[in-house]
């Protein structure tokens, strides 16, 4: 298993892979390229295939989030999504504010993540 901190060199392609293993959806790679070099990608490798990853997003001083923790299906319950959330908490500049999926709180919880804020979205509209 190969962990990298702020993986600059991570492909949409590859991402996006992953991505729809957990979170099947229609992606743009140009855009979702874009995306991930305004983000630190913290990325988990078994051999050469990405099978998880996790994305911070940053003002560098007040603010952070993380945009996601994919882990790929067959490789969770493994360790690897405490890992890479491990190695967020030691390399995020800020402090991280996150909206959990419904279900996995425990695990957020078991790795010492607590509840705070509730969270709220506000779609984009056009005018």
């Amino acid at each position: 298993m190969k962990y990298i901190v702020d993986d600059y060199e991570l492909d949409a392609k590859v991402f996006l892979s992953l991505a729809n293993s957990v979170w099947p959806g229609k992606y743009d790679v140009e855009k979702t390229q874009k995306a991930l070099k305004k983000t630190i990608n913290i990325t988990a490798y078994e051999e050469n295939q990405l099978i998880g990853c996790i994305r911070i997003l940053s003002d560098g001083y007040y603010f952070g989030t993380i945009t996601e923790l994919l882990v790929l299906p067959e490789f969770q319950k493994k360790g690897i999504g405490s890992k890479l959330l491990n190695l967020a908490k030691v390399h995020t500049p800020t402090s991280l504010y996150f909206g959990a999926q419904p279900g996995v709180e425990e695990f957020y919880e078991k790795n010492g993540c607590q509840k705070d804020m509730q969270s709220y979205m506000i779609k984009k509209t056009n005018f």
